[in-house]
């Protein structure tokens, strides 16, 4: 049973005894009407001792250790000094909100602790006659505490949020994929909308920056000249080659007229086309100087946009110091993971990291070779080897030559690449003599067989039908009429009985007709058998 309850308010901490508790019907009505009137529940706790934070500082600090589960000096002095000594007669039990806390004052201070409903219940009632119960307070003090605390903890949690920086690479690689996709759309819209005025235009400039710069340029195909050349050129890097042959095409273009006001929706248009590109350069420059303030060597490793996008699935980059290497390479393939796993199918060998140019320079062979466990065990060698030179004082491998010895082992020198290239093609097979084909082969040659004769089937025509004379059907009825009767007469030949005459079988009779004589004459041969 609980006799003493710990209350942590935002003034300070308040220790109360325990007069009156019910335990069997603790959640009946009248119980909980009790606990919201005052006069009844003063009759069942009473103040012991009540201990004021300092100041605001010292109750933030406090408010951070209760938060924590840690029991402060401050928190173990005001126990120590109002809370009896435990004995079998009289034992303490302490009720707690927070288990955290209750767990750290067990192991500091060796009190009983209770985080139970029973426990809850009385803290709430004591939270909630908090003024009255608690001396030399006035009405709406603890409310400002509690508001003046509550601001300076949040506060404090933003300030001091690791993943701060995090969350804007997280939220700046999330808005420039966006862009990406928008740029795409409205840069398409803009091929679609002005192709139909100029539509050779599409082909001579490809790129959608320039395509829309040069489409607000232009405007009217009629009204292009020689004295836009410059322009033009400065739009397409300098290049006047290419600007001079817009300027031809617009003079043989077969595209059709279009009106002044079309011509302002479209120029509106590639404004905005022309801001939002502009802008997503901007971020990029924008995402690069962060992740090299925030994660440098991750940045100069894999690149800003990989490392941008593992730290947003990651969470944090905390988080995505914390996974394991296994995690890291098939880190957003998570879909294809667990499909391949359910369907026991090939499990996917690279998540985001396949955009990184490590993965890129490797060759299509030798790309499910890159992720190996063969790295992590050299490297965890040369730890070895590093904890065996402090004790033996031998040098440890370079890291150079551990890797090169990885490279090699799993072929991935560059010159055994360029030898195998030129020896032999990448998509031929060499055809052994002799060798005898497997059945998946087999099904093939025939699967193929039968598709050529359907073809064959289709591609020959159907012969055509010939309109017969009425003499030639008579003709074909009699013979019909004669073939049944010919076939019916066979038919009744065959079912004609054939008689089979029975030869009579011979049975040989014995000359000896009772078992008895038999009996005696083999006796009688065999004493004069004995005789002789």
């Amino acid at each position: 049973m609980v006799t003493h309850v710990l209350f942590e308010s935002a003034s300070g901490y308040g220790l109360f005894t325990v007069k009156q508790q019910e335990v069997i019907g603790s959640k009946t009505k009248e119980v909980q009407d009790s606990i919201q009137d005052l006069h009844k529940f003063g009759k069942m706790v009473e103040l012991k001792s009540f201990m004021p934070f300092k100041s605001a500082a010292h109750a933030l600090e406090n408010i951070n250790d209760v938060s924590e589960g840690v029991c402060n000096d401050y928190l173990k002095n005001m126990l120590e000094l109002n809370l009896p000594k435990h004995s079998k007669k009289a034992p303490v039990v302490l009720g707690v909100s927070e288990k955290n806390l209750a767990g750290s004052i067990v192991s500091t201070l060796s009190i009983e602790c209770d985080t139970s409903e029973k426990s809850l219940e009385l803290i709430r009632g004591v939270r909630l006659h908090a003024e009255k119960l608690l001396k030399g307070l006035e009405t709406g003090d603890v409310s400002k505490a509690q508001l003046g605390l509550g601001h300076s903890y949040s506060r404090a949690k933003v300030k001091f949020n690791v993943n701060r920086s995090d969350n804007m690479i997280i939220q700046a690689i999330a808005l420039l994929d966006q862009l990406d996709k928008d740029v795409n759309t409205n840069a398409m819209r803009t091929r679609e909308w002005y192709g139909w005025h100029f539509p050779e235009l599409a082909k001579l400039v490809p790129d959608s920056l320039q395509y829309a710069k040069c489409a607000r340029l232009i405007g009217s195909k009629e009204l292009l000249t020689e004295n836009h050349i410059p322009e033009l050129a400065a739009i397409l890097d300098d290049d006047e080659t290419r600007a001079k042959n817009v300027l031809d095409a617009a003079r043989t273009s077969m595209g059709h007229d279009i009106a002044e006001i079309d011509l302002i929706n479209i120029s509106t248009f590639t404004d905005r086309v022309i801001e939002l590109a502009e802008y997503r350069k901007s971020l990029t420059g924008y995402l690069t100087e962060k992740m090299n303030l925030v994660a440098p060597s991750l940045t100069s490793l894999i690149g800003e946009r990989v490392g941008a996008r593992l730290i947003s699935h990651a969470g944090s980059l905390t988080n995505l110091s914390k996974y394991p290497a296994s995690t890291v390479q098939i880190l957003g393939a998570e879909k294809a993971l667990f499909r391949a796993l359910k369907t026991k199918g090939n499990t996917p060998k690279y998540g985001l990291i396949y955009h990184s140019s490590f993965i890129g320079r490797a060759g299509a062979k030798h790309k499910g070779h890159v992720p190996t466990a063969k790295f992590g065990d050299a490297l965890r060698a040369q730890v070895e080897e590093r904890l065996k030179f402090f004790e033996t004082g031998e040098a440890p491998t370079k890291n150079s030559e551990a890797m090169r010895k990885v490279l090699e082992s799993i072929g991935m020198d560059e010159d055994d690449d360029d030898s195998d290239e030129e020896m032999s093609p990448v998509d031929t097979a060499p055809v052994v003599p002799g060798e005898i084909p497997s059945p998946v082969k087999k099904e093939k040659k025939k699967k193929r067989k039968a598709e050529e004769a359907i073809e064959l089937d289709e591609s020959e025509e159907p012969p055509a039908k010939v309109k017969k004379s009425k003499e030639e059907r008579k003709k074909d009825k009699e013979e019909r009429k004669k073939e049944k009767k010919r076939k019916a007469a066979e038919v009744e030949v065959d079912e004609v009985p054939v008689e089979v005459e029975e030869t009579p079988v011979k049975v040989k009779k014995s000359k000896d007709k009772d078992p008895e004589a038999k009996l005696k004459k083999k006796k009688s041969k065999s004493k004069l058998v004995e005789a002789e």
